[in-house]
């Protein structure tokens, strides 16, 4: 019996985002590969994300970055989901502006990160104090929240791959709480009762083995690399 050859192609693929964060991860996940974002080929983009689910908002990015670039393009929406707050901010994670403005502000400016933890801690804070709690699975108690993250590869009109994967943990009860100099965006707040630290305490490494966009991306690796 001859042995069967796997061959790997390496492959240029477009990242439709302006998020050096998620461009140093994917490039950590899919090392074999030539990871570019538009920035680095001076391309504008910045699309109307105007769909109402992860997926939605992922599709709309791939195909707007592939018109442009007609290479394979890989895109995400991802964001945090607060069970005791119905899932939000959800889709709304970067525009998030505290209970006022839970889809963020009307003139489309944004707040800081730091402004960002505090509101959805203290909103979360409310919301347990005053019992105005949905009916939902809480995997960690009341605290409980996780990441989801909607990934496309874009490969033509006719051709696309999806993936979705979530990222449990709970919320922090006070900003002071916050610890960890890694990761990006709520990491420093979500706290991951079996690792015994937040989400921004973990390694590069560890991060990337159990996140939302870790199991995502690999899930997509499989179908390229096959």
């Amino acid at each position: 019996m001859f042995p069967v050859l796997r061959y790997i192609f390496f492959m240029k693929i477009y990242l439709a985002t302006g998020n050096k964060n998620k461009k140093k991860e994917m490039c950590e996940l899919l090392s074999e590969h030539t990871i570019l974002i538009p920035s680095d080929e001076g391309i504008d983009f910045n699309p109307d994300e105007t769909g109402i689910t992860f997926y939605e908002n992922s599709l709309i990015k791939a195909r707007s970055l592939y018109e442009i670039v007609g290479c394979p393009v890989i895109a995400d929406d991802s964001g945090i989901c607060v069970d005791a707050l119905g899932g939000a901010p959800g889709i709304y994670s970067s525009r998030y502006a505290g209970p006022e403005f839970m889809q963020g502000k009307p003139d489309g400016s944004k707040i800081s990160q730091e402004e960002q933890n505090i509101f959805l801690i203290n909103q979360l804070n409310d919301a347990i104090k005053k019992g105005n709690l949905p009916k939902a699975e809480y995997l960690n108690g009341p605290r409980s929240c996780h990441y989801t993250c909607a990934m496309v590869m874009y490969c033509g009109p006719d051709r696309l791959y999806v993936a979705q994967e979530t990222f449990e943990g709970t919320l922090i009860e006070d900003i002071n709480q916050q610890a960890g100099n890694g990761g990006f965006g709520y990491d420093p707040i979500v706290f991951l009762p079996e690792f015994g630290k937040t989400v921004a305490q973990l390694s590069a490494d560890e991060k990337n083995e159990i996140s939302h966009r870790g199991k995502a991306v690999r899930a997509l690796k499989r179908i390229i690399n096959n």
